[in-house]
């Protein structure tokens, strides 16, 4: 039992392992999710817009990437990205973060793409016929009025989407990273390897832990707020009269 309560918590290994964890890992981690989460949400922008296009020909392009993109495994598309990437020999991708940062934003893409469409959809049809009657058109009443009040909406899911591309990115390693460009995962993994115990692991996942649960609970707190909504603003026939009813009959 000691044995495997050493296994897991050396304390003293823990310790070793939090400065690479916060110098490194956590930056080089961090970078990777926002920077995904900043393209994927482009890409969704523009998969949700096309999927609810009353054309075909932009309707199906986007319903296939979306089904091909949610449909493969993370590990299997970073692999497939990175080898492609590699062999094209473009000189500035040539780094394993801008493919690390490519292969998260086109999966991201795919499930943002689907949070902002049911964000959008989730709309009361009368607003947009509300813009058209005020003389906007179709782009106007979507870019003014229809998609800002669908991305409030979904503020919770993306969120959510932010904390799965940052476990996510612990499958970079695969593409194979130097010292400084190492994340959580890797500075672990290459710490438990080195010393035989699983100590660095779990300083690994206490890290994890601290970036995603405080996010749970900002997730919970922002789709609380926005249920309740704000509270009404008080009105004249709100406020008490300061006149005696019987005064003015008198």
């Amino acid at each position: 039992m000691n044995d495997l309560l050493r296994n897991f918590f050396d304390w003293g290994l823990i310790g070793d392992t939090f400065p690479d964890l916060l110098t490194y890992g956590l930056r080089n981690t961090l970078m990777l999710a926002i920077c995904a989460s900043l393209v994927g949400s482009v890409i969704g922008m523009v998969l949700a817009i096309m999927g609810l296009s009353t054309r075909p020909w932009l309707r199906w392009p986007a319903r296939v990437y979306t089904d091909v993109f949610r449909g493969l495994p993370a590990a299997l598309v970073i692999l497939m990205v990175g080898e492609g990437v590699f062999s094209a020999q473009v000189s500035w991708l040539q780094s394993p973060y801008p493919v690390a940062i490519l292969a998260l934003s086109l999966m991201a893409g795919a499930y943002i793409g689907e949070i902002f469409r049911a964000g959008i959809q989730s709309v009361e049809r009368g607003q947009g016929e509300a813009c058209r009657a005020l003389g906007l058109s179709h782009g106007q009443s979507l870019r003014l009025v229809v998609i800002p009040q669908g991305v409030r909406r979904v503020l919770p899911a993306m969120v959510n989407q932010f904390i799965g591309i940052i476990k996510d990115s612990s499958l970079v390693y695969f593409l194979g990273l130097v010292t400084t460009q190492r994340e959580l995962f890797r500075i672990g993994q290459d710490s438990s390897v080195s010393t035989g115990n699983l100590s660095p692991l779990v300083a690994t996942g206490i890290c994890y832990l601290l970036l995603t649960v405080p996010l749970t609970h900002l997730v919970n707190y922002v789709d609380r707020r926005l249920r309740e909504g704000t509270r009404p603003v008080a009105t004249l026939e709100d406020e008490p009269s300061l006149v005696d009813p019987k005064d003015v009959l008198a």
